[in-house]
């Protein structure tokens, strides 16, 4: 498979993954908060992004059963098909229907996920790790645009229905490049693994040295960045914003500068180091939240917004790209899906928690002691993260790439070459 083909083939699937994400992030929560509901009642709809959490318990079983290719033909088309059943629910006849058909789309879209992230770590050689995530990050955020920008712009101008038709074309479009992938049969194992074995090898994969410290490390990152992040979109409609205007601001302009961001953090990976990668974006994340900290307190308008959406969505795309990529440097290629999905339910464990946690301080104290208490932490997080693998790498992986840009060592490559993909 050709670098360009594998390159139009992540952006497929990481875009079919941020499209839906952008709109029960973006749109849902600005429509449930016009609607009149609580910033902690919005937060509680964080719950529907429970498979995102847990998908570490099928992940094995999809690193050893079937074939790439066939898990993601089947997935795409489920995620068209709950599209499609979408346009028949009404936003008005209550929100239980609503977020049934929401869980069964994130069951969808986490297992989606597994896959995906698997495929990459296996395809993408050595020096295509840093820039691979920003292609990762890039194509998300492009979902995240379609999703939360251009569908809430079509439901602002028309109706539920046409949203949901529009929602189920892209992602249509999406499994177009699945089709052209080609993959080797799997290499025979001595002992095939059964399916109670394969329950529980994500329990053997946790116990990994160094898995339990990276994950730790992680939420460090994490947990201020999204305290904060998850209460923008209420801040915005609080702050006298209608659908149409957060559509572009946060949706459109927002994510799309975020493009940048993904651009900036995978050549920052790639030619820096990981360290001066995480270091860099996070500390300038941890100081782009002042400017929300300042319009919160009364200060610069509608100005000051439009410049924090947009300082945010570069430098948070930065620090995103280069966590990611420091999660595939962790994650062993032959247990990628399974590895990788460990980590990446962590980040989500900490987006739960921490949404949690910034609608409860903002609902009792306000935004300016939420977002302040998100900077200092986001700020906290990322020395703590640097200064632990500055002293205890972890691992061989890690320790390669640490400080020298995106080299790894041969023995840990994935023994897949990239010309059989």
């Amino acid at each position: 498979m050709s670098r360009a083909q594998k390159i139009s083939l992540l952006v497929a699937l990481y875009l079919a993954q941020g499209l839906p994400y952008g709109f029960f992030t973006i749109a849902l929560p600005a429509m449930l908060r016009e609607a009149g509901l609580s910033l902690t009642a919005i937060s509680a709809a964080s719950l529907l992004t429970l498979p995102w959490v847990l998908k570490f318990a099928w992940a094995p079983y999809l690193d050893h059963r079937g074939t790439r290719r066939g898990w993601l033909l089947t997935l795409q088309l489920a995620a068209v098909t709950v599209a499609l059943v979408m346009t028949q629910l009404k936003l008005d006849s209550g929100y239980i229907l609503l977020f049934v058909a929401a869980f069964t789309f994130n069951l969808i879209a986490a297992t989606q996920d597994i896959v995906t992230d698997g495929l990459a770590v296996r395809m993408l050689d050595t020096r295509e790790l840093g820039l691979a995530n920003a292609v990762q990050v890039g194509a998300y955020r492009v979902g995240m645009i379609l999703g939360g920008g251009l569908l809430l712009w079509i439901f602002a101008h028309t109706n539920w229905t046409v949203m949901f038709v529009c929602m189920a074309v892209l992602l249509a479009a999406t499994v177009l490049p699945v089709l052209t992938l080609r993959e080797p049969p799997r290499p025979a194992r001595e002992v095939r693994p059964t399916t109670p074995q394969l329950l529980f090898e994500w329990l053997q994969r946790l116990r990994t040295p160094g898995m339990l410290i990276m994950a730790a490390l992680i939420f460090c990152y994490r947990f201020g960045d999204q305290m904060l992040t998850t209460l923008l979109v209420p801040f915005l409609i609080d702050q006298g914003l209608g659908l149409k205007d957060i559509a572009l601001i946060k949706g459109t302009i927002g994510s799309g500068t975020s493009l940048l961001g993904a651009a900036l953090g995978g050549w920052l990976a790639f030619s820096t180091g990981r360290r001066n990668a995480l270091l860099i974006s996070g500390v300038a994340q941890a100081a782009s939240f002042t400017l929300y900290v300042a319009a919160a307190l009364g200060a610069g308008g509608i100005e000051l917004l439009w410049v924090a959406t947009i300082v945010e969505g570069v430098i948070g795309t930065m620090a995103t790209v280069a966590l990611f990529t420091l999660m595939m440097d962790a994650s062993d290629p032959e247990h990628a899906g399974t590895d990788y999905t460990l980590l990446a339910c962590v980040v989500l464990v900490v987006g739960m928690i921490a949404n949690l946690c910034g609608a409860v301080i903002a609902d009792a104290f306000g935004y300016v002691a939420a977002f302040s208490t998100g900077a200092i932490l986001a700020l906290l997080g990322c020395l703590a993260l640097v200064r632990v693998l500055d002293r205890n790498p972890i691992s061989e992986r890690i320790a390669s790439a640490w400080r020298a840009g995106s080299a790894r060592p041969a023995a840990t490559a994935p023994r897949t070459s990239a010309t059989e993909y």
